[in-house]
């Protein structure tokens, strides 16, 4: 089936090619669908488009399809194009010409647009809190591990004394900064399209601000034409969002790698998390952090690859949008799970403590004694001055006491401080709004 059919057939090389992964991509979009077309029925009737008698017996019917949308049972049937022919042939083969009324004033071209705008709204939802639960866990190592020095680096040179609670807090609040980019691309996401037809608008007296309401979304999109142009658009959005989660991670799995080499030794996973060499019988290696790091460079080349799709379209619909899907729906799985094993093997990482007593080390305390030296009264270049020439004649002999108590530094993490960053900035997603807005919608009678 095909929505539009028009009674010849298309040769067979060309529909595969043309069809593509969409059956099996639109499987995930298929309970959005469902839901687009709750709203958009129920719109209908308002409008007086639809009666009252085929509303009710089209919703029990959607609320089974998506009963089994949630379950797995759902399935695009050979021959069936995508997710919306599927799920109108569904409801035509049970209701009749009731199920062929559910098109009114809809195109595939919105209802794709509506479909991938809920999928992405709750993936960011669960997204977020993967996120969450990765920065509670970063948190908790780093007031586990606060008094625990380690060196800090520039140049890949020793440089100053750091701690593993600055190494794990950083991590944390960069995280912060992430969610607020994805903050961002959630506010793009979080606006309607429906109703925008094929791009131009229906003739049909459409109320999109019911269908709005219905759905919990924030806003619409306007401009019926724009509402088309963001399709790629809201993915790139959402893409840069994933691509600064990646970031993150990635380069604290490029930390930990670094870190569990033997020339460092500073963290160690158990066992059970590492593997091991066909021939090296000594070897456990951190798999698990280079495939993160992997993974994470992979997905900040997303946005990218979204550009490249798009970035000669003029306005309108084209069918290169599609392919989008093949790239922008699988990246969710795949950020979820660095996140989910980044979380699991920072609660298994284990710290070695007293690092800083090793004199390979005892240069990082230059700077202390530097300022301990301005503190009585040396001018700082020329306490600097004189620790140079300490250290080149060999003759340094460092304090190792650490007292550092500005905001962020290793005796004042700022913790709490960091952690109100982060509960301001998801409460500003307020998804309550959207669930409680598809809860209702679910369940309508």
């Amino acid at each position: 089936m095909k929505l539009w059919d028009k009674g010849f057939s298309v040769d067979k090389k060309i529909e595969d090619f043309t069809v593509g992964k969409d059956r099996e991509l639109d499987v995930e979009l298929a309970p959005y669908d469902v839901m687009g077309t709750m709203a958009h029925i129920t719109m209908l009737e308002k409008v007086n488009l639809l009666s009252k008698e085929d509303l009710d017996v089209l919703l029990v019917e959607l609320k089974k399809i998506y009963e089994q949308t949630l379950a797995g049972n759902f399935v695009i049937e050979d021959g069936v194009e995508d997710v919306h022919s599927q799920v109108e042939l569904m409801l035509t083969r049970t209701l009749g010409e009731a199920g062929k009324k559910v098109h009114s004033g809809r195109s595939r071209n919105d209802q794709v647009l509506l479909d991938l705008k809920l999928y992405t709204r709750h993936k960011i939802e669960e997204l977020t809190n993967g996120v969450n639960h990765l920065f509670a866990t970063l948190q908790k190592r780093s007031e586990e591990h606060k008094d625990d020095l380690m060196p800090g680096y520039t140049h890949l040179q020793v440089a100053m004394p750091s701690s593993f609670g600055l190494w794990f807090g950083a991590y944390a609040e960069s995280l912060t900064d992430d969610m607020h980019v994805l903050l961002a691309a959630w506010r793009i996401a979080n606006q309607n399209p429906l109703g925008t037809a094929a791009g131009y608008g229906s003739s049909f007296p459409l109320d999109r601000k019911l269908t709005t309401k219905l759905l919990g979304f924030d806003d619409l999109s306007y401009n019926v034409v724009y509402a088309q142009m963001g399709r790629g658009k809201m993915e790139k959005s959402v893409a840069m969002a994933l691509s600064s989660i990646a970031a993150t991670i990635g380069k604290m799995a490029m930390d930990a790698c670094l870190f569990m080499s033997q020339n460092f030794g500073f963290i160690a996973l158990p066992p059970q998390l590492t593997t091991g060499s066909s021939i090296m019988p000594h070897k456990k290696n951190p798999d698990v952090f280079e495939l993160i790091r992997a993974r994470c460079n992979k997905i900040q080349a997303l946005a990218n690859q979204i550009t490249l799709i798009t970035t000669n379209l003029p306005s309108g619909y084209f069918r290169d949008l599609q392919i989008i899907k093949e790239v922008f729906i699988p990246a969710f799985e795949e950020i979820n799970d660095c996140i989910e094993l980044s979380t699991f093997a920072i609660e298994n990482m284990t710290v070695q403590k007293n690092i800083m007593d090793n004199d390979i080390y005892k240069y990082a305390f230059s700077v202390e004694e530097v300022n301990n030296r301005v503190l009585q009264g040396v001018p700082f270049r020329e306490a600097y001055k004189q620790v140079g020439i300490e250290i080149e004649e060999g003759k340094f002999n460092p304090p190792k006491e650490i007292s550092h108590t500005h905001e962020g530094s290793i005796g004042n993490l700022c913790t709490k401080e960091i952690k109100d960053k982060m509960e301001k900035v998801i409460s500003e997603f307020n998804f309550q709004k959207v669930n409680e807005a598809i809860e209702k919608l679910i369940n309508i009678n």
